[in-house]
């Protein structure tokens, strides 16, 4: 199977040797008759050979310097006209002087029909002509480039029509041939490229961009090859990142489900053993079943606040959480915090500093969030436990264990649990839910900790 530019070299030297043998044959057999016909045809040549070279805007800003290089070489008048029939070049008078040529033969015939010729007194040179114009598209604007020639110069120059046509057919082609062969060539180099990018895309590899200037269609194709690779390397990517939030969602899951057994397995130990007791001992003291059920009542409540917190992790994460905002004294809810832990923490003090202010929240989330907080900070220390209000934020700090640098950057995500130093945040539900809540209110928490030195959560409003 051939290459693209071995068929375009077989084809175009058989084409070249097919016309330059059948013309070397015919040539001889042509009349004075027929010479106007030739010379319209070598017009037409002229004018296709010229649409070649004009190729761009660059060529047409250029195009008076064109056209007199081309008249001293092949002594004809070119003119090349605008589409509303403006000249913008002329090889023998000066443009300004030449009248609009909308409404000559040739160039009506090539608005129509692409092509136009006519044989008349030329105004302009005051001499016989044969006109062929012809409509071409440079650098999408339509322009007529009209060639003439002098129909005196039959008769002088008709002995040495052979040798001159002949001449000039075999250069034009060997131009064509060489042309054709550099462009297949080209389209060879263009398309061993776009081979290679295909080949590297169906191994799921894009090492490069796909860049093509040589001609409109290969830079389309090379555009619309480029986002097929983009949108296939970013379905692989958001595969990949589907993959790995499913082996997320599945770790977690095992988490959930270990933290929640964790959880569960004291409160549930108790409740049985208790309520067993009771059962089994008719002679119980009431003293000491009102003991034993506040025991049982007390473990429920801690297993119902677990099923509570993550069914407000689960609305805080899938947005369903409403909130209501009202103005609300900051110290007095931080008093209130800390005055229901205190029942719990009898034997630790909790200190509140700082001027109250006024700020729009929840009251209810915002409680829970400064409860949470401040909770963790009894838990994991002993001494007191500070808590310091001011115009832009809250601060509860402790002395206690602190918490390793390792950890710091993890312990706000879902399900995270510190395990080591004794540090342990339930089911690592507690700080996600603290950020979730701050998020409802656009507050912020920022957490310094050093391992043994004690913590500090601020939250900045």
């Amino acid at each position: 199977m051939l290459k693209i530019h071995q068929l375009f070299f077989r084809t175009y030297i058989s084409i070249f040797f097919a016309i330059l043998i059948t013309l070397s044959l015919i040539i001889y057999f042509w009349t004075k008759n027929l010479y106007l016909d030739q010379i319209e045809k070598n017009l037409i040549q002229n004018i296709d050979t010229l649409s070649i070279v004009l190729k761009d805007k660059q060529d047409i800003d250029n195009i008076k310097t064109i056209v007199e290089n081309l008249h001293e070489k092949l002594k004809l008048r070119i003119t090349i006209i605008a589409e509303d029939g403006e000249v913008i070049a002329e090889s023998d008078k000066d443009v300004s002087k030449v009248k609009n040529h909308a409404n000559r033969l040739e160039i009506i015939q090539a608005r129509n029909i692409g092509l136009g010729k006519d044989t008349r007194l030329s105004d302009t040179v005051k001499k016989d002509l044969i006109y062929v114009a012809k409509k071409t598209n440079i650098d999408n604007n339509i322009y007529f480039i009209r060639m003439a020639d002098y129909t005196d110069k039959i008769n002088n120059q008709f002995t040495k029509l052979s040798f001159e046509v002949f001449s000039f057919i075999t250069f034009f082609l060997l131009i064509v041939f060489l042309s054709t062969y550099f462009i297949s060539l080209r389209i060879k180099k263009e398309t061993d490229t776009i081979l290679y990018f295909l080949t590297q895309l169906s191994n799921k590899k894009q090492s490069f961009t796909l860049n093509s200037t040589y001609t409109y269609e290969f830079n389309k194709i090379a555009k619309l090859l480029n986002k097929v690779g983009e949108k296939l390397l970013k379905k692989e990517k958001q595969k990949a990142k589907q993959t790995a939030k499913l082996k997320l969602a599945n770790r977690q899951k095992d988490e959930i489900i270990s933290a929640l057994s964790h959880e569960f397995k004291n409160p549930i130990a108790i409740i049985s053993g208790y309520s067993e007791t009771i059962l089994n001992d008719e002679q119980m003291p009431q003293a000491m079943k009102v003991k034993f059920l506040n025991k049982i009542h007390a473990n429920a409540n801690k297993m119902s606040n677990i099923i509570d917190k993550l069914r407000l992790t689960l609305k805080l994460e899938e947005g369903k959480q409403d909130i209501l905002l009202l103005p609300c004294s900051v110290k007095k809810l931080v008093e209130n915090c800390a005055s229901d832990l205190s029942d719990k923490y009898k034997n630790r003090e909790i200190i509140i500093l700082g001027e109250d202010i006024t700020l729009k929240v929840d009251e209810t989330l915002i409680s829970m969030a400064i409860t949470n907080l401040i909770e963790n900070a009894l838990k994991y220390s002993e001494d007191e436990v500070l808590i310091e209000i001011s115009q832009n934020s809250i601060c509860i700090i402790d002395k206690g264990i602190g918490i390793e640098e390792l950890e710091l950057e993890n312990i706000n995500h879902k399900f995270y649990r510190v395990s080591n130093n004794g540090w342990n945040n339930s089911l690592g539900l507690g700080l996600f839910i603290v950020q979730s809540i701050l998020s409802l209110h656009n507050f912020t928490l920022q957490i310094s900790s050093e391992f043994g030195k004690g913590s500090k959560f601020c939250i900045k409003y």
